[in-house]
């Protein structure tokens, strides 16, 4: 465990009241990297997050951190691009760490839990875009969405993730730390086009319990409209 969590404490007790959205959890993905002195109080809120069955927090380490003299081990410059993209379709102005996305629209920065609450909240009372269910069969998963309004096209995704690693980071900016990281994703893949319109079904191999994730995301403006985990 690392010595931040303690930091973060006061303002998340405003998380403590989860909304009930277990059928439409919302996403969090936080963009952070080991060799960022910023980020060790988000991936401490990203944690706590785990936790709860309304919300679906996965952490993308990215690469731009790597130069300052620490590789980060789960690091992908895939998902430098996917930060970057959003960037694009919001309009913002800068990539920055520790970032958090909500449900591929609103970004925060991810040590402020308070506004980090609100915005859980804001889209855990939104209504529903589509009912996505994922089951194991075996060393695969089966995937099945229904529109409940009208949509676009989406992309479905499926990452797998580590529930958690813990790291000795010994050069850097955090240098000298050990660090517990969670819902680390490690494999993302579009593995369909959805149409948005009539039922979707896919069946994906991922391994016998290896924990993942299923999005619905529109590839248009970043929305994710539906989203399920499988522990």
């Amino acid at each position: 465990m690392h010595r931040f969590a303690g930091m973060v404490a006061a303002g998340w007790i405003a998380l403590a009241g989860a909304v009930s959205a277990q059928d439409n959890p919302v996403v969090v993905e936080l963009f952070t990297s080991q060799g960022c002195s910023s980020c060790p109080p988000a991936d401490a809120i990203l944690a706590e997050l785990s936790d709860r069955d309304d919300v679906i927090p996965l952490a993308l380490h990215v690469d731009y951190w790597d130069y300052i003299g620490w590789k980060d081990a789960f690091a992908q410059h895939a998902f430098t691009q996917r930060q970057k993209a959003y960037a694009r379709t919001g309009g913002w102005k800068m990539i920055y760490t520790p970032q958090m996305v909500v449900n591929g629209q609103d970004d925060v920065v991810g040590s402020r839990p308070m506004k980090l609450s609100k915005l859980i909240r804001k889209h855990a009372e939104q209504p529903a875009h589509a009912r996505l269910t994922v089951t194991r069969d075996g060393d695969a998963i089966v995937i099945h969405a229904e529109a409940l309004q009208s949509m676009r096209p989406c992309d479905v995704h499926v990452v797998r993730y580590d529930p958690a690693k813990e790291i000795t980071i010994t050069r850097g900016e955090n240098a000298g730390h050990t660090l517990t990281y969670t819902n680390i994703a490690r494999r993302w893949d579009v593995v369909g086009r959805w149409d948005g319109q009539g039922p979707y079904e896919g069946r994906v191999t991922v391994g016998a319990d290896t924990p993942v994730v299923v999005l619905v995301q529109d590839p248009k403006d970043g929305h994710i409209v539906a989203a399920a985990r499988l522990r």
